[in-house]
C-alpha cells in the first residue's frame, strides 16, 4: 500500500467531523489492506502514532527536510522500515546518520506525504481517529458487533493487534484478547455529577457509594510471587511502590488483579495533598517509603485465581472482592436507594479530607476503558480534567511566563477537543516557570501572543459553573475557572467529555472568564 493512500485518509479524516464518516474512511482504508503487516501499520498511522515508540528524530531535524517529490513511491512498509532503522541509531556519528536518514525517507516523500509525517514523527497528527473510532471503523470493515471490538481493543490496550487479528481472522482472532494476568487493561472510567441525586438519576438505584481518594488510581496484578503495579495511563511504577508489593504478596491468592487508589496519609489518617502522593511515583522521586509512607485501597477486582471478574455486575464483584482484600484495604462503600443519606455519606467523606464519592450502579460490569453512567464521581466542587491546548504570554509581572491558558474537552461524537474557556488564575510562581518551559517543548506554532501545543498536559480545573457563549465552539464557557493542579497521572484522551460538560450547563447572564 502506497503512503500516499494513508495521507488522503488522513486529509479527509481531519476535513470531517462525523464519527461515522471517519469510521467509513478507515474502514474503505482498512480492505485494501492485503497483507496483516499493512493493517497494523495503517492502524497505526492513522491512530497517530508509530509502531517505534523512539526514533530520536527531533523537531528541528524535521523542519529541514530536503527538497519533496514529485510523484508518490513510497509504500507503508518502506516507511515503517525506514523508521525501524532510526530507532536503532545509537552511539558516535549518530546524529549524523539520522540526519541521511531521514533526508533519504523525505527526499522520496511527496510535499503531502513530508507533512504527514512530520505531524505523525512529532505527534501532532490530530485528525480524531481515536480509539473508539478505529474500533468503529474495525467493526464496519469486518461486520463484527462493535462491542466485540470494543472489548477486546480495551483488554489489549491497543487497537493495531485487534485490527489486525479480526482481519486475518475473522471473529475467531478475537479468541486470544482476554484479561491477561501480568498485563494492564484500560481502566473504567467515570462520569460527573454535581450532586448525589443526581449521580444516582444516572447509575439507577439502589447504588454504592464510596469515598472518592485524592490519590493515584492504581491496577494491580499478582502471578504467584511477582507484582505488577500499573498507573491509570498503564505506565510500569511497581519497583516505586514497594509497600503496594507487600500488601498484595501478603492475600490469599494465587493470581488476582485488583482496582484501586495509592494514597498518602498524615499521621491522624487525613490524606496527605497530591503532590505529596505524586512526589513517590514521579519518575525520579525524590522520596521513598522511608519519609513519604504510601497506602493502597482497593475498590474492584477484575480477576481471582483463574475466574475472569469483568462481566459480573459491581456487587457481585463487590463479593469476590471482599472475600480475598481485608477491610482495611478497601475503600468504605455504603449501598442505598436514599439520595439524603447518600449526601450524608458525602459530607463525611469531605471532612475526612477526601475529594467526594462515587457513585455506582450495582448491576453493570466492569466497562475496561468506558465512561459510561455506571460509575459518576460527585466532587466537592465543580472540577474537570481539561487538557491545555494553548497558552498565552502573560502581562505585567507575569511578563515573559506563559500565563493564560486555553482549555478544551473531548468531543466523545468527533474524537476532538473542544475549547470551553481560558483561565490564568490559580497559577503560583512554580506553576508559570514549570509551563514555560514544559509547553514550549510542546509547542506546534505561535503568533505573537499565544503558544500552540500538542494536546498533551491535562490540567484539574475548579468552577463556578457553566454558561451559554458565542465565544467558543461548543457554545459554553466555563465561569470563574481556576487551576488546580495538573494532572499528569492522565492522558489527554482521559479528559472529561463535552458532552459531560453540556449535561451540566445552566444557562446564566453572570459573565464568563475570557
Amino acid at each position: 500500500m502506497l503512503l500516499a493512500d494513508v495521507v488522503a485518509t488522513s486529509t479527509s479524516l481531519s476535513q470531517t467531523r462525523s464519527r461515522r464518516a471517519k469510521a467509513d474512511l478507515i474502514a474503505t482504508l482498512l480492505t485494501t489492506a492485503t497483507e496483516a503487516v499493512e493493517t497494523e501499520i495503517v492502524v497505526t498511522y492513522l491512530s497517530g502514532e508509530l509502531r517505534q515508540r523512539r526514533t530520536g528524530v527531533g523537531w528541528r531535524t524535521l523542519a529541514e527536510a530536503p527538497e519533496p517529490a514529485e510523484t508518490p513511491s513510497l509504500t507503508i512498509e518502506e516507511v515503517d522500515q525506514a523508521f525501524a532503522e532510526l530507532s536503532e541509531i545509537a552511539g558516535a556519528g549518530s546524529q549524523a546518520k539520522r540526519r541521511a536518514g531521514v533526508d533519504a525517507l523525505f527526499g522520496r516523500a511527496t510535499k503531502e506525504e513530508q507533512k504527514f509525517l512530520r505531524f505523525l514523527v512529532s505527534g501532532e497528527l490530530r485528525q480524531g481517529a481515536l480509539d473508539g473510532v478505529m474500533a468503529d471503523a474495525v467493526a464496519k470493515a469486518t461486520g463484527i458487533p462493535l462491542e466485540k471490538i470494543r472489548a477486546a481493543t480495551m483488554l489489549r490496550g491497543a487497537a493495531a493487534p485487534v485490527a489486525v487479528a479480526v482481519l486475518t481472522q475473522g471473529e475467531a482472532g478475537l479468541d486470544q484478547f482476554g484479561l491477561e494476568v501480568g498485563r494492564g487493561v484500560q481502566p473504567m472510567l467515570a462520569q460527573s455529577a454535581t450532586s448525589i441525586a443526581e449521580a444516582m438519576a444516572k447509575t439507577g438505584t439502589p447504588a454504592a457509594i464510596e469515598w472518592k481518594l485524592d490519590g493515584i488510581r492504581i491496577q494491580v496484578h499478582l502471578d504467584g510471587d511477582r507484582v505488577v503495579v500499573y498507573t491509570r495511563t498503564l505506565d510500569d511504577i511497581t519497583s516505586r511502590v514497594p509497600e503496594v508489593v507487600t500488601a498484595v504478596l501478603e492475600l490469599k491468592a494465587d493470581k488476582v488483579v485488583l482496582d484501586g487508589e495509592l494514597i498518602a496519609l498524615r499521621h491522624d489518617g487525613r490524606p496527605e495533598a497530591f503532590q505529596v502522593t505524586g512526589s513517590r511515583t514521579a519518575t525520579r522521586a525524590a522520596t521513598g517509603p522511608e519519609t513519604v509512607p504510601l497506602t493502597p485501597y482497593f475498590f474492584d477486582i477484575l480477576h481471582l485465581d483463574g475466574h475472569d471478574l469483568l462481566g459480573l455486575d459491581s456487587t457481585e464483584r463487590h463479593e469476590w472482592l471482599s472475600s480475598i482484600v481485608p477491610e482495611e484495604r478497601r475503600i468504605p462503600r455504603f449501598v442505598t436507594e436514599d439520595a439524603e443519606a447518600g449526601e450524608a455519606f458525602f459530607t463525611d467523606a469531605v471532612k475526612r479530607g477526601h475529594e467526594g464519592v462515587m457513585v455506582k450502579s450495582l448491576t453493570v460490569p466492569y466497562e475496561a476503558g468506558r465512561r459510561g453512567s455506571g460509575w459518576v464521581k460527585v466532587k466537592q466542587t465543580h472540577t474537570l480534567d481539561l487538557v491545555v491546548l494553548a497558552a498565552e504570554w502573560g502581562h505585567g509581572r507575569r511578563t515573559g511566563w506563559l500565563s493564560n491558558l486555553h482549555l478544551g474537552a473531548l468531543d466523545e461524537a468527533t474524537g476532538e477537543f473542544v475549547m470551553l474557556g481560558k483561565t490564568f488564575k490559580g497559577l503560583t510562581d512554580e506553576l508559570l516557570r514549570w509551563q514555560t518551559e514544559r509547553f514550549q517543548q510542546l509547542e506546534v506554532s505561535r503568533d505573537d501572543y499565544t503558544v500552540y501545543l500538542r494536546p498533551e498536559i491535562v490540567v484539574e480545573i475548579a468552577f463556578d459553573g457553566v454558561q451559554t457563549s458565542t465565544r467558543y465552539p461548543g457554545g459554553m464557557a466555563l465561569r470563574f475557572a481556576r487551576v488546580l493542579r495538573y494532572r499528569e497521572d492522565k492522558t489527554a484522551e482521559q479528559v472529561d467529555t463535552v458532552q459531560s460538560v453540556r449535561a451540566i450547563h445552566q444557562p446564566s447572564e453572570g459573565p464568563a472568564d475570557d
